[in-house]
Order: C-alpha cells, then sequence, then structure tokens
C-alpha cells in the first residue's frame, strides 16, 4: 500500500510539457471543417464544374453518362469489384485510360473507371489517390489550400475564396458541404474465371452477413 507524498513549502513542481501547453492555452485553435474540395477542370470538349477530390478513393471515377457525353464508345472490360457502405457491391461497366485531364494550364493523364451511377449534385467524376499522385497535389486543409506541381509550375486553389465565386468561375474550388458517399471503401480484386453467377454469389453471401449482422443487433436489444 503506498502512501500519501505530502508537499514542502517552497517546493518546485516540474510540469510535463502537455500540461504546461494547457496552462499557458499554447494549443492550437479548433477550426470548421472546411468542406469538400472540388476542382474544375476539361476533358475533352467537356467542362466539369465540380470534379470532387477524394483522398479516400484509391480509384479515379467517372459515370456513363460522362462516358457517353465524351463520345467515348468502348471502355476496357474489367473484373474489379467496388464495395459500397452498405456492403453491397457494383461492378463498374469497363476502364477508359489515358484520358487527359485539363486543369486550367496543367494537363494530366489519367485513367477512369466508369460506373452507371445516378451524379450527385452534378458531380460526375471522382479524382482519387491516383490522379492527386499524378499532379503532385499538397493539400493544406488548415488554410483550405490545394497545389498542383506540373515541373517547375505551381497552380494554387483556396476552398474559401472559391466560395466567393459565381458557379461559372473556372479555377478555383467549389465547396461540397454534403456527398453522398459513392466508394468510400474500395475493394478491388481479378476475380479469376468469374461468371455471372460468382458475381451474384458474392452480393448474396455480402446480403446475407448484413442479415446476419442485424439479427445478432436485435438480440443484444433484447437483453
Amino acid at each position: 500500500m503506498t502512501k500519501k507524498r505530502s508537499w514542502k513549502k517552497n517546493e518546485i513542481v516540474v510540469l510535463t510539457e502537455e500540461c504546461s501547453a494547457i496552462i499557458q492555452y499554447k494549443l492550437p485553435q479548433k477550426l470548421k471543417d472546411p468542406g469538400s474540395f472540388q476542382i474544375p477542370c476539361i476533358i475533352g470538349e467537356i467542362t466539369v464544374e465540380k470534379a470532387l477530390c477524394d483522398l479516400g478513393a484509391s480509384i479515379n471515377l467517372v459515370s456513363l453518362a460522362m462516358m457517353k457525353e465524351m463520345k467515348i464508345e468502348e471502355a476496357k472490360p474489367t473484373r474489379m469489384a467496388l464495395q459500397l457502405p452498405d456492403r453491397s457491391f457494383k461492378f463498374p461497366h469497363g476502364i477508359v485510360e489515358d484520358l487527359l485531364v485539363k486543369v486550367e494550364d496543367f494537363i494530366f493523364p489519367a485513367d477512369f473507371v466508369v460506373l452507371d451511377m445516378e451524379e450527385v449534385a452534378n458531380t460526375s467524376i471522382i479524382r482519387g489517390r491516383l490522379f492527386l499522385a499524378t499532379a503532385g497535389a499538397l493539400i493544406d486543409v488548415q488554410k483550405g489550400e490545394l497545389v498542383l506541381r506540373l515541373h517547375d509550375e505551381k497552380l494554387t486553389f483556396n476552398v474559401f475564396k472559391a466560395m466567393n465565386y459565381p458557379h461559372n468561375s473556372l479555377g478555383e474550388f467549389r465547396r461540397l458541404d454534403s456527398v453522398e458517399a459513392l466508394v468510400q471503401e474500395t475493394l478491388v480484386e481479378e476475380l479469376e474465371e468469374s461468371t455471372e453467377e460468382e458475381l451474384a454469389a458474392i452480393e448474396e453471401a455480402a446480403a446475407a452477413e448484413t442479415h446476419v449482422q442485424e439479427i445478432l443487433e436485435e438480440k443484444e436489444g433484447r437483453k
């Protein structure tokens, strides 16, 4: 059993760095959510005012409707499977390779996964980590800035400044307060010798897993 230690008069107590920071108010100020970043761009003859930049997505995504608008007739077949937050699966229409994405005076090549999806808030393109890496993106969430780099040149976008501009202003970010998470978690698998029956079995297994989880949660709630 330990004994309580008594303090001596005029004793100097050494505080940890964390305690000192709290007492001296050196903690950083809490900031508000700057919102999601969107960069306007041009692909072919199509101007996309709201192209979402998403570090949570490992792929670049474009809607089937946008693909048709670009007059691209064929997409490369793929056996990729995308898993959504509700654990359901979506199977892409295909992949379009080496599309040239123009952002201001910068042009970047990118591969896009084509998905037949409902366009949310006029956002028909999602650019993931592949594009951001190719563009040498540097993100400063505190300042609400994203910098794209091409060789020795830089292009800076500011989400806060963009909120004061009209929708037809190209060259600034758009703020998106709420976006339906189309692909929160991406599952990319090469399904060897897959058939339509096998793909349907995957969806059925995922639905069964969800049903079992709901039953377990219901039983737990009754306790």
